[in-house]
């Protein structure tokens, strides 16, 4: 039986169905040959090609997205830049400001104080031309009434001694004890 078991066998020669015979060897060796030739000859410059463009895309992406950023980065730093310059610019107008309005202060205090000075000459001038008018006025009345009293007292008319010298004379003692009072 064992030789009908060995006749059995596909490939003869007992060998086994795992060990091929060298015809089917060389069949699948030079079938292996032809498409191994076109994959390197045909299909792997091709995909070596797709891969290396592939490679290109991604490392042109990487690249533009360095150059972003560093574009972005420049951006930025101009913005901070220009934002800083604008904050001084605030800061000196706010400060141009601010010594223009004390300026301004300083000056129309000094245009009231002038003013307030103006006012107070103009009053006392005033009230200086109004007393010498009052006195002028109060002594006319005071010799009429004095000579009026006078003249009741004694029972006669004393006109003339209204224009005397003795109406001057107490009127200046008058002034000189004013002026004396007031040192």
């Amino acid at each position: 039986m064992p030789c009908a078991a060995q006749s059995l066998l596909p490939y003869g020669l007992g060998m086994g169905i795992l060990i091929p015979g060298p015809a089917p060897t060389v069949v699948g060796v030079v079938s292996f040959a032809v498409v191994f030739v076109c994959m390197a000859k045909v299909l792997l410059p091709r995909i070596n090609k797709v891969l290396g463009e592939r490679k290109d895309a991604i490392e042109g992406q990487t690249e533009r997205a360095e150059q972003l950023a560093a574009e972005a980065d420049e951006v930025l730093a101009k913005y901070r830049e220009e934002l800083a310059e604008a904050r001084h610019e605030a800061a000196r107008l706010r400060q141009r400001a601010l010594e223009e309005g004390a300026q301004l202060i300083a000056e129309i205090r000094a245009a009231g104080l002038r003013e307030r000075e103006a006012m107070i000459v103009e009053a006392q001038a005033r009230l200086a031309a109004d007393r010498v008018i009052a006195e002028t006025e109060l002594r006319g009345d005071i010799v009429s009434l004095a000579t009026e009293l006078a003249g009741r007292v004694v029972g006669e008319a004393l006109e003339s001694v209204a224009n005397s010298e003795i109406v001057d004379r107490f009127f200046s003692d008058l002034d000189a004890r004013s002026v004396a009072g007031l040192q």
